[in-house]
Order: structure tokens, then sequence, then C-alpha cells
């Protein structure tokens, strides 16, 4: 498999979500969620031109090219001219609503002064593996691509000209095309088809879909046959109405900010990647779970990375509180009352990072402050729809991840009291004993084992979110159930005290009285962004503070790039380590606006608008002299920090 970094776009429907090269490139096709799996290792398509080789549409010298979404939706549209030929071609891409079909429409203008013979050929690779080995087939005008698990129906209305099952890269480049075999054991296979005489000015049209279905969904061939017949006399002007219909509507009720007036380039650009997200969040949702993925997969390999195509527990809690910025409040609430309760340990923690199916994805340690997240979360969403039953169906949850803070606490602090019979019961209980002898926590970054303190703001505020939860449950349960309300004044009175002795620990242990600044953890004095959490978003210490101004002043000095953007933390490495986050950024901005310091608030806006691409999608990190995209395009927590800063 090749490289294949960056997902310029991205588009989505039924259980699909497909990503995009800037040329127009289809690079991945992610079916049934949108981490898994990925179906798609190549698929590439050309023209043959009169006497011509094959002309690729997405990487010929003599094309150019301009992409643009249909306003509003998830529409892509590719407009590709060969300069040499003066062949104008359109190319439509969308998923439709009901079906799991991936659409894609070429429209062909001849605006040579020449006549023009074309035929279309289509290369498609499907990833493959020693137990899931592809086939190929084809049966009456299908390219049929199958494997064990999975099988990838490509057709169109317009009968096919010739195919090839096997050996498809030796010729392909000719133009030419032919196969004696109608079955094949190659992973790769090419069809073509003709799209005939075009006369100068003459236009044509041609239809190609990709049907996505898995096998363990039983169906005869005929069944099949019968509904390939059905798709292909499907009135795909009217599919593309509604498709467009249907995203439309979608933007217009997630609207819940209202958009800028549409009278200056800033204005414009911050309503563009609004609206983005707004499309994007639902292409990253399991819509059985609720799971949220961080970014369609960007490295399968694993060469530049660990992947990201998983849910992170904690990444996804800032995403939820966007999207109950956003009225997608249901989103929000499965998230909590179906994924995270499916992928809770017993023991009352959440590991690292999971499939968006609640299956636990390939981990490289735990992270404290992904369990204080999810308790912190919870009541954030409460905030949002003010529904004390999603309280009631959440709390076991939360109280089983507070008491497995408590232990994580003991261990740091050295709170463990041996004669509490009631904590001792916890932890036989919980079998949270085993944890002690776990090594300390990584960061929110994944790089540093230790004590740190965004991990301990973290769970400071799951304290303080618990306690307020009690507030809201308490009365009800004063009337019913003695018992559960004494359980909840002796967590209460635990975690206040925790909450005090977290606060003195980071003002004895965490902060610097040298530079009268914060510190990130035990083992360096390096500044790190995330130490804004102690006032965005947990609120342990006030912004006014002297400490939290000296310290902010700090990351300044040393974090701020000559563009106006913001590193991660000094001696960075990860991609080089010299590229501003888009997360880091906001979160800067989200600190000047607790100040209401909006001019410092809007250079932070202003470089992150002006780092997205064309479309609206946010990355990770910008290059920094460009700013262009500098790695993981459409990134979910970068979004979803967009839309908590335009609150």
């Amino acid at each position: 498999m090749r490289n294949k970094y960056d997902n310029y776009a991205i588009i989505g429907g039924k259980n699909i979500t497909a990503s995009y090269s800037k040329t127009g490139e289809l690079l991945r096709v992610m079916y049934p969620s949108p981490d898994f799996k990925s179906w798609v290792d190549e698929y590439k398509t050309g023209i043959k031109i009169n006497d011509s080789g094959l002309i690729y549409l997405h990487e010929d010298i003599n094309n150019q090219y301009h992409q643009y979404y249909t306003e509003n939706t998830n529409i892509l549209n590719t407009e590709i001219i060969n300069t040499y030929f003066q062949l104008h071609i359109k190319q439509t891409d969308l998923c439709l609503l009901k079906e799991n079909i991936l659409v894609k429409k070429y429209q062909f203008e001849n605006k040579n002064s020449i006549d023009l013979n074309v035929n279309f050929l289509i290369h498609a690779k499907l990833l493959s593996d020693y137990n899931n080995m592809v086939g190929s087939k084809i049966k009456g005008n299908t390219l049929i691509q199958y494997c064990h698990d999975y099988t990838m129906y490509t057709f169109s209305k317009t009968p096919l000209l010739s195919y090839q099952l096997n050996d498809t890269k030796e010729n392909i480049s000719s133009g030419e095309i032919q196969d004696k075999d109608y079955i094949g054991m190659s992973s790769d296979s090419s069809v073509s088809y003709n799209i005939g005489l075009l006369k100068p000015g003459e236009k044509r049209e041609l239809v190609v879909y990709l049907y996505f279905r898995e096998n363990n969904i039983k169906m005869t061939e005929e069944e099949i046959e019968k509904q390939i017949v059905q798709i292909t006399k499907m009135d795909i002007e009217k599919e593309e109405q509604n498709v467009e219909k249907y995203w439309n509507k979608y933007v217009k009720e997630h609207l819940s900010i209202p958009l800028l007036p549409d009278t200056t380039l800033y204005n414009k650009k911050i309503n563009k990647i609004y609206q983005r997200s707004i499309l994007l969040f639902p292409l990253l949702i399991n819509a059985e779970t609720g799971g949220i993925s961080a970014a369609v997969e960007v490295d399968e390999e694993r060469s530049e990375c660990g992947r990201y195509s998983y849910c992170w527990p904690r990444d996804a809690v800032f995403v939820t509180k966007a999207l109950d910025a956003i009225k997608m409040t249901k989103e929000a609430e499965k998230f909590y009352k179906v994924f995270c309760k499916e992928t809770q340990s017993k023991n009352g923690m959440w590991e690292q990072r999971f499939y968006t199916d609640g299956r636990l994805a390939p981990c490289w340690g735990y992270q404290i402050d992904e369990t204080a997240s999810v308790i912190y979360g919870v009541y954030e969403h409460y905030k949002s729809v003010k529904e004390t039953k999603f309280l009631k169906d959440t709390y076991k949850m939360c109280e089983n991840a507070t008491k497995f803070l408590e232990i994580y606490l003991d261990n740091i602090l050295g709170t463990k009291d041996e004669s509490d019979i009631v904590k001792k019961e916890i932890e036989e209980a919980y079998h949270t004993e085993e944890r002690n002898k776990l090594p300390v926590s990584y960061d929110l970054w994944e790089m540093h084992e230790g004590v740190h303190l965004y991990s301990l703001s973290a769970i400071y505020s799951a304290f303080g979110a618990m306690l307020e939860i009690h507030k809201i449950l308490k009365p009800e349960y004063e009337q019913k159930n003695r018992l559960k309300v004494e359980a909840m004044n002796k967590l209460e009175a635990r975690i206040i005290k925790y909450q005090d002795e977290i606060k003195k620990y980071i003002l004895e242990n965490l902060y610097d009285e040298e530079t009268k600044t914060f510190l990130r953890n035990l083992k360096d004095k390096q500044t790190d962004i995330s130490e804004l959490g102690i006032v965005v978003p947990f609120n342990i210490f006030s912004p006014t503070e002297k400490k939290v101004q000296n310290t902010v002043e700090k990351i300044n000095l040393t974090l701020r790039t000559y563009t106006g953007g913001y590193l991660r933390f000094e001696g960075d490495h990860y991609k080089g380590g010299k590229n501003p986050w888009m997360i880091s950024t906001l979160w800067m901005a989200m600190y000047h606006k607790t100040l209401g310091e909006h001019k410092k608030e809007k250079e932070c806006i202003e470089f992150v608008i002006n780092s997205a691409n064309e479309h609206g999608f946010l990355p990770e990190q910008v290059e920094n002299a460009t700013p262009s995209n500098g790695w993981v395009n459409g990134l979910a927590w970068s979004h979803g920090m967009f839309i908590l800063t335009l609150l």
C-alpha cells in the first residue's frame, strides 16, 4: 500500500465514509463504520483519447483541477480539464442516503475543434492480507471484487467495453485492457467503458456505482443481481437532489450558533469552517454506538504515527461538547450511554483508545485523564440537555470511574488509609488493587509518563462534576433510597478532601517558585500548552491569578510561532515538532476569551482559519511557513475546539 497521508476532502452517507485527494482521487472507503473496515487500496481512473495512452484523471501533467462541494452538502465535485485534448470532465462523488452505495458521476464535454473518441478506465485494488485474500470476477456488467469478509461491486448502466482481472498493471498504461478469464486471483482489476465519439461541443455522461456488502449478510446471487439492476434503474439526478436536500436541511438544523454576516473574508472563512464541521461530525460517528473516530485514517502502515482512526474517550469528550453546542445532543448522549458504558473496564477506568464499535484498539499505556474526562463530559452534557434521567442512566458508570480515580490519587498523593474499611471494600469490589502496581499515567500527548498538571486538573474537575451531579440527584433519592444517599454523602466527603489535596499538591509540587509559573509535570520544566487546562476547561484556578498569567506569558514566549500559531510543548519531536497545532492555538483563544481579551482571541482564530483548506477542513497541525496542512486533515478534535471557541 502506498502512503496516502492527505485526506483533502471527505464525504459519506449510510455507514460509508470516503476520502479524496485534492485532484479527486478516491483514497479510502470506510464501511460499515468510520474507522473499520478500510476497503480500497487504490482506485484510479483514466481516459484514453483517440490514439493516446492512458491519461490518469488525477495525476496528469496536462490536467488542471478545480474542486468544490455542492453548497452545504457532502457532495464533492472535481472539475478536470485536459488542456492537451481540451476535454472537460466534471466528476461528482456522493453517497446515497439509504443504500451502501458510493456514486461516481462523470460528465464529459469536448471543448476541442476536433472529434474526440473517449474510453474511460477504472483500475481498482482492494486491501487484502493472508487471512482475507481478494479475488475478482466478472458477472454480466459488474466487476465483483471479493474476499472472505466482504465484497465490492463496480457497475454502471453503460455496458462494459472490456475488462482485465489479472496482471492489469502490466499493460493498463496503454489504455487497452483485455482478459480471457471471467474469474481471477488478483486483488487489483480493471474495467473500461466506451464513452464514444464526442464532436466539438458535445457532452456525454457516465455513472459508476460502488456497492459495498459484508458477506456475513447472506444473499443469493440472484438477489444480488436483482439489487444491482434496481440500482442502475435509479433516477440518479433525483437521488443527487435528495442527498443535497438532506444535507442542506441537516446544516440548517444544526446552525445553533448564528452565521456571521457574509461581509468580510474573515467572516466567510469562519462560516465555511463552521458549516464544514457540522457536515464532518456525522461522518466520523459510529451510528450504532456513538463512538467518535478522531479522523479518517491517514497512515495505515504506521510509517509516521500510531494511526488515527480510533476513538480516544478524552478527545471525544471535547467533540461531544461541540455536538451539544450545535444541537447534535442525541449523538452526544449515545457516546456516553452506549459507547462509554460498553468500553469501561470493570475497575472503572477507560483504556487509551478503542474502535468506534467499542472493541479495544491497540494501545501502549493508560492515561488517567481519559477516565476523568468522561465524568466531566457527562455533567457537561447534562448542562446542555438538563435531563435528570441521563444522569441516572450514567451515574453508576461515573461512580465506578470516581472510585478508580480515588485509588490513583492514593498512589500519587500518599493519601491511602489502610484503616478505611469502606475503601478496602471498594478495592475488592472493583478490582483496583492490582492497578497500584501500574506505572504512573501518560500525559494527554501520550509521550511522557509521570504525574501531570493537566491530568490532576482533569481529576479535580471530574470530582467537581460528581458534586454537581449529587446536588441534582440526591433530592429525589432522599425520598426513596436512604442507603443510596448515605453512600453519596460518603463519596462527597472523600472527593472534597481529594480536591483540597490535589490543589495543595499542585501548588507544592507543580509550581516553580523561581519562575513563578506552573509546571506540566514533576520531571522537567518544559512549557506545555496543556497547562492552560487549569483554567480552560477545568477551572481549578482563576485566569486572573498572577501564577496563571505568569504561566501564560511563558507559553507566549516559548510556544507561540512568528505566524501566530502555538506549538504543543517545548522539545516536541512528533512530525518534526516545529508545527503549530490547531487545538493549541484554539486553546489559547479560549483562554483569552475568558478574560475578555477579544483582540488576542481574534489573532488566534485568524491563524486557525487561514490554515484551513479550501473546503473548510482543519488539520491537526500546520506547516508554519505556508500555512497549510501539516498532518491529519479533518481532525475531529480541531473542529470540536473550533466550535467551542465560537460559543
